[in-house]
Order: C-alpha cells, then sequence, then structure tokens
C-alpha cells in the first residue's frame, strides 16, 4: 500500500485574484478542499512544505492526512496548477474521501527479476508500453505499485495486462480486453531465422498496441 503523507493548511479568508498573488508573494500557495457532506474550504498552503512532498513523487496518488486547525480530513490531490515557466505549484485542489470512496488513480508498474529473465539474458530488450495503469481503488487501500514478474518471459514474448496480479478490489478503467504492457524484443543483431520470425511477430505486436492505444 502507498503510504500516507500528512500535510498542515490553514483556512484562508483572501479570495481573489489579486488575494492568491499576495499569498504567493508571501511563499504560500492558495488551494481548496471540497467534496463529502460539507462546503468547499479555501486553505493555503506553505509554499516550502507543498514543494518538498511534490518532489519526492505520487503525491496525487497517495492518501494525505490533512490537519486543518484542530481537525484532520482524509484527501486526495485531484489538481495542481504550476506556472508554465518555472513549472512550481500555484493552486492545489484537495477531495475529501469518504470511508468506501473509490476513485480512479494511475498506479506505476515495476517490472521485477530482470536480472533472471531468460528473454533478456537471451539479449533481448524490455520495452515498456505502459509504465502505469489506470485503476479503479479503494481510497484506504492505494497501491504503491503494481508488479509483474519476468523471470518467465521469454525472447519475443507479450506482456499482458492479465500478467498483472491486482490488488484486492482494483479493478481497470479499460474493460473489455487484454492490453499490452510491454514487449520482450529482440535486438537487431539476432540474425538466425528463429529471431527473424521472432522480429516479425514483435513487429506485429507494437502495431497492435499502437492501434490499442489510438483507439482508447
Amino acid at each position: 500500500m502507498a503510504s500516507n503523507i500528512s500535510l498542515n493548511v490553514e483556512v484562508r479568508n483572501e479570495i481573489g485574484k489579486g488575494a492568491a498573488r499576495a499569498l504567493r508573494r508571501n511563499n504560500l500557495v492558495p488551494g481548496i478542499v471540497y467534496g463529502g457532506e460539507q462546503e468547499p474550504k479555501a486553505i493555503k498552503v506553505k509554499f516550502n512544505e507543498l514543494f518538498k512532498l511534490l518532489k519526492k513523487g505520487r503525491f496525487m496518488s497517495t492518501l494525505i492526512e490533512l490537519g486543518i486547525g484542530d481537525n484532520k480530513e482524509q484527501v486526495i490531490c485531484r489538481n495542481i496548477q504550476k506556472n508554465i515557466v518555472k513549472d512550481l505549484p500555484t493552486h492545489v485542489d484537495f477531495m475529501r474521501l469518504s470511508e468506501n470512496a473509490s476513485i480512479n488513480l494511475f498506479i506505476p508498474i515495476q517490472f521485477q527479476n530482470q536480472n533472471i529473465c531468460p528473454g533478456i539474458k537471451k539479449g533481448g530488450v524490455l520495452t515498456v508500453v505502459r509504465p502505469e495503469v489506470e485503476l479503479i481503488v479503494n481510497a484506504k487501500e492505494i497501491p504503491s505499485e503494481l508488479l509483474v514478474d519476468l523471470s518467465l518471459f521469454e525472447l519475443g514474448d507479450t506482456i499482458k495486462f492479465s500478467n498483472i496480479k491486482l490488488p484486492e478490489g482494483a479493478k481497470p478503467t479499460i474493460i473489455g480486453r487484454d492490453f499490452v504492457i510491454a514487449n520482450i524484443q529482440a535486438p537487431s543483431g539476432l540474425k538466425s531465422s528463429e529471431d527473424e520470425t521472432t522480429e516479425e511477430d514483435i513487429e506485429n505486436q507494437e502495431v497492435e498496441t499502437k492501434e490499442e492505444i489510438q483507439t482508447e
């Protein structure tokens, strides 16, 4: 499971573009908390604290305990607006989560046992088509990553979504087909007839993969 993080914020009374610019000049980032059965609440976050968490990664797919005064709220970040020149946060949106809420998140994929993968040991190259997959998950049980075991994959094999073991209760947003995650491609230097056939098969797989992505 993804580790929860904590972030303290303050309620803000400053509203409007001019007020938001003033907050940023004072190293504060304006934001909002919405959702649940409560009214939206305008907040402000210390820039340094927010930026530090953003640099760690996975900020938008991690459950956040938001401290607002003496209250704690379970939220997830749904949007971060950034300065188009400096790429620094200028506004942040948090959504409150109920106990049984389900949300759509992109979860990264990790490929295990590359060092003992038969196809890679024969000179094959792992080509990743989808480094992450969008899943519908329980807000209280967000996985930090999805794992693919490469220990049984050979040269020319295609790794598909069905090769991933999903956490309990998680579902893909793409349904009805077993889409491609990665390929183990033969390098161009392999010239045996067997490898030439494998290369042709892989080229067909790449075409199919491109067609799949275009139709989504």
